[in-house]
This record gives C-alpha cells, structure tokens and sequence, in this order.
C-alpha cells in the first residue's frame, strides 16, 4: 500500500533491512515501524516571538516475536550499528519473556486491496506545509499580534508545521508507507482586566489556516471576557463552541469507542443502543480530506471508515490486530504504535455538521451559558462517561437569546452520553482541531442541559 508521494527519505528501506535482519535472529514473526519527522514551531508570548525551533528524527520500532513471546523496543539511531544492536537486544528480550497465551499474530494484508476511497488519504501530504519556512509562520504569527493590538490585548501561542514519513513492514507481507503533513495555529489572548480569549485551527495544508481570523476571534473574545460575573451552579441549557464539543468526542474515543473497552466491559458502546439525539453522528474516517488524513494505521493496516454513531444510535467501534483477533472481527486499521497498552484508538474523528447559524445556536436558549472550550477534564465514572472539568478561556451567560455577558469558570461534573441526548441543535459550520490523540472535526453544539457544580473566583 502506497500513498501520497514517493518517501523523501529511506524509511520502508529501513523497516525491509530490520524485517530481514530480525528473521535471520530467528524471529517467529517481526514488525518494523519507521517514523521519520521534521517538525518546526514558531513560538510567540506577550505579542513577540521569542523561540523558533525544528527538530528531525527518526523512531525504528521493532516488535519481535519468538513464539508466543513478544518484545518491542526502538531506536532513534538508524546506521548499521544501531539497527544491529536493535535486533540483538529485541531478541535477547525475547526470549526472557513470558508467553503470551492470547497471542494472535500479526496482521496481513488487505486481501481486497486499498479502497478506492482511500484516494483521499493522498490529501495527507501538502507541499506547501511540508516548505514551510520560519518566515512564513513569523508572517502568521504578525498577523495573529496586529489582531491583539488592535484591541490592547497580548498574544501567546504557537505556530506548528511538520512533515512525517510513516513506513511499516512485517512478516506477514504488510508493506506500506505515506508522508503525512500537519499545521497548527493556535493562540489564546490576554486582556489587562483578565479576559482571555481562545482559538486554533489545524490543516493538512497550511495555506488553509488564516492567521489574521485566528487572532480576531482570540482578540475579541479576551475583550468580551473581561470583569466576569457570578452565576450559580447549577444546570444549564449551552452552546459549546467546536473547541468544547473537542473535548467530548476525545473522551467517547478514550472511554467507549475501542475495541480494548468493550472486550474489559467498561464501554458504554453496545450495537444499537441509543445514546444521543438523532442529530448527532459520529464517524472515523482516515480519507476524509477535512481532517488530517491518513491511509493505515502503526501496525501498517489499511484505516477503515467506522461509524461510531448514527443519528444518535451506537454502531460499531474500532480494532487493532489483537482486540479484532479476540473479538473474530478483522482490524479496522487503528493500531497504535507497540506496545499499546491503551488499546486502539480513533484518530480521525468527525461529526457530522447541522443546518444552523451559530447565531441561532445562542438565540434558541432563553437563559443558558455559551462555553468555549473545557480544560482539566478527567473520567470519573467511564462505563457512564461522567466527566468531571472546568470551563476556560471564555465562559458568557446567555438571556433572552443573546449574549450579554461574560462568566466566571465554572467547574462540571456531566455524562457526556446525557449530553448527545441532549443535542438540540447542531451547527452548519465545522472546524478541523486537534485532539489529544489526533485530528477532529466538529461543529459547535446546542445542548439542553449541562450540570455544573462549582464557581471559582476567576
């Protein structure tokens, strides 16, 4: 499996070179996972860029298999010396370790070949992102700061873009490799009477992201925030912006929408169990081009498209090699790099986009609360998807339909399925963020209530 363009550097050479030298250690099975990145960033603080920075690596992961013993190491050496010591020492291990009784062995080729909707995935490579140059992110980040002075406020934040070569090769005939770019901009604003102000985009292409927008919705929200009232805790009907509904669909993935989860019996997932209203619908797609696209997973299998939920009803979740084995279902291609003992993970989430103006949103709601973004946020019952955070970076109450003005953070404690239960409303635009573990796309969310616990004095 081939996609986007030719590698620049050497890296499914080097998995064939390490695949050939763990056979002949006498490995049973083996797995080679080559991650090559140029990654620059540009960081500014009180509206001036004091650090540009860029690093290249190289990460060769070598899963070694003797049987039913298995031993993962890596390396960031990738000369003669340092691959023939990663064999030695993966084999010496090897053989140290216990069997692994519900060992499935590694997974092979698609038998049907790539999806023709894997076209898409040669979106993952843009070359202007991968030229990117630190005059054209100090460029970015000037207009970002124009946008904070305008309004006597100050900038901070980060302008990021990379280029990744990805190559995994195995014993079982997986040979696949791709270049993948990404770009991040994301800056919060501070005011001199405390308001803060949030906002970021990612792009595979980093043409995409414009940097003078970003800065006046950072820069107009710091204001907006500024000499914050009390409000009760207490439940409340929202609007979260895209920056929040981030947060929701990063914990679904971590706690319900895995493989890993359901076979432990601590996922809320269940085929055909409604969850949420008809509004909502949530899929992982590595093909879609408004993401950040990729064509396989780290175990080298091909990403396929799982819908998580549709229209407010539970589908299906996602697979690695061993979760798929255990359940008698192939891998739907969301390995993450081994060992992995989280499990697989979806990291090409989207949700899917309602038909009404964020105006509306607000205006539907008669006394309720529009949230930026959560912050803190941590599982407190996972089975349920209780989870317990604060708000940030701008907090507004909302009375007769319109914002009149901004709030203190407030700290919840809410079930995120109660939450899609109480969708309301979904938002006609969407917006390509990074999560904690990869892109998201979503829309800004009405919900009818949200149960916040706690005020704070900021």
């Amino acid at each position: 499996m081939v996609s986007g363009p030719a590698p620049k550097a050497d890296s499914l050479p080097i998995a064939e070179d390490v695949l050939a030298r763990a056979l002949d250690a006498g490995a049973t099975e083996a797995e080679v996972l080559v991650m090559a990145d140029d990654l620059a960033l540009t960081r500014f603080a009180n509206s001036e860029i004091h650090q540009n920075v860029a690093e290249t690596s190289v990460s060769v992961n070598l899963r070694f298999v003797l049987g039913r013993r298995i031993a993962t190491i890596s390396t960031g050496r990738s000369d003669d010396a340092g691959l023939a010591d990663l064999v030695e020492r993966a084999a010496a291990i090897a053989r140290t370790c216990d069997e692994l009784e519900d060992w499935a062995g590694l997974p092979g080729p698609d038998p049907t070949g790539p999806s023709t909707g894997h076209a898409a995935a040669y979106a993952a490579f843009a070359t202007s992102t991968a030229d990117a140059t630190p005059e054209l992110r100090a460029a970015g980040v000037r207009a970002v700061i124009a946008a904070a002075d305008e309004q006597g406020v100050l900038a901070y934040g980060s302008f990021t873009t990379s280029r990744e070569e990805v190559a995994v090769a195995n014993s079982a005939g997986i040979r696949s490799h791709e270049q993948r770019t990404s770009a991040q901009l994301l800056t919060v604003h501070m005011s001199p009477n405390g308001g803060t102000g949030y906002a970021e985009r990612a792009a595979t292409d980093v043409t995409n992201i414009d940097p003078e927008g970003i800065g006046r919705e950072a820069a107009a929200r710091a204001k907006a925030t500024d000499h914050p009232i009390s409000v009760p805790a207490g439940d409340y009907p929202v609007v979260l912006e895209p920056y929040a509904v981030v947060d929701i669909l990063d914990m679904l993935g971590y706690v319900g929408f895995s493989g890993l989860a359901v076979e432990e019996g601590r996922s809320f997932s269940e085929p055909g169990r409604r969850v949420g209203s008809d509004l909502v619908t949530i899929i992982d797609d590595g093909a879609n081009t408004s993401g950040l696209p990729m064509a396989f997973d780290y175990e080298g299998v091909r990403k396929e498209r799982v819908v998580l939920i549709e229209n407010g009803v539970c589908r299906d979740v996602v697979y690695d090699a061993q979760t798929a084995a255990r359940a008698s279902r192939r891998s739907t291609g969301h390995g993450l790099p081994a060992p992995n003992p989280v499990g697989p993970f979806p990291l090409n989430m989207v949700m899917s986009h309602g038909s009404t103006p964020h105006d509306e949103l607000i205006s539907g709601i008669d006394r309720g609360l529009l949230v930026t973004r959560f912050h803190y946020t941590n599982p407190v019952h996972p089975k349920l998807a209780i989870i317990t955070g604060m708000t940030r970076d701008g907090t507004f109450l909302i009375e007769g339909g319109k914002v009149v003005a901004p709030v203190r953070n407030l700290r919840f404690t809410q079930s995120y399925l109660d939450a899609l239960a109480g969708v309301s409303a979904v938002g006609r635009d969407l917006r390509t963020l990074r999560g904690s573990f990869g892109a998201v796309v979503v829309p800004a969310l009405r919900i009818d209530s949200w149960t916040f616990t706690g005020t704070t004095e900021h």
